[in-house]
């Protein structure tokens, strides 16, 4: 049993009750948590959930629509928490619920950088996934716009981790042996819009220069 099984253990263990206990609901409200600061990784969740398909328990649109309106209704509310309490209390209070400063502002950076679309990107980046909607509420970041990109990034991702879990089965657990291909995959996404982002402000600066 690998290292990162045994530290997971406990929180796997809640997980698998959670969902087994309240099915499609359990997933949900767990993908809010996921989406609202708590560190209740979609890695453990979605995969879990997935293997709940593959043995005929859940079915599989269900559980990854679950799981998406979970997230865009954790985002949302994180959105609003960074709307109305503002960038100084999040970083007095944010290590309580193991938010660091260093990650509001690389977020930040991102979101300033990027602007709307980065809500969908960062859906797609472990971890950063879980941060950035403060950063879009501070920014007061436009909400339908904020919702679409939010909603479309994380169907993308549950419905990646759901297939890895169908596809592992009873070994879904295994997460440390998949987790670098979906690391590699995130990068690639990202190299692929920050490359089409500058590409279009040098289309723009050009059309500016020649008028």
């Amino acid at each position: 049993m690998s290292i990162t099984f045994e530290i997971l253990k406990p929180l796997i263990d809640f997980v698998m009750s959670f969902i087994s206990t309240l099915g499609y609901p359990g997933i949900f409200f767990l993908m809010i948590l996921e989406s609202a600061l708590i560190p209740i990784p979609s890695e453990i969740i979605m995969p879990f959930s997935g293997f709940l398909v593959s043995n005929g328990t859940f079915e599989p649109i269900s559980v990854v629509l679950a799981g998406t309106f979970g997230n865009l209704v954790g985002s949302i509310l994180t959105y609003y928490l960074g709307i109305k309490v503002g960038r100084a209390f999040i970083l007095k209070y944010g290590k309580y619920i193991l938010f660091r400063k260093n990650h509001l502002e690389f977020t930040e950076e991102l979101f300033q950088k990027y602007g709307d679309k980065i809500s969908f990107f960062c859906r797609l980046l472990p971890a950063i996934r879980t941060y950035i909607s403060l950063p879009c509420g501070i920014g007061k970041a436009n909400f339908i716009k904020f919702s679409i990109y939010t909603f479309l990034g994380s169907l993308i991702w549950n419905s990646m981790l759901t297939y890895v879990g169908i596809q592992f089965g009873n070994n879904w657990e295994n997460i440390d042996k998949y987790a670098i291909y979906l690391d590699i995959v995130s990068a690639c996404v990202i190299a692929g819009f920050v490359i089409w982002f500058v590409a279009k402000i040098r289309r723009r600066n050009k059309k500016e220069t020649e008028v």
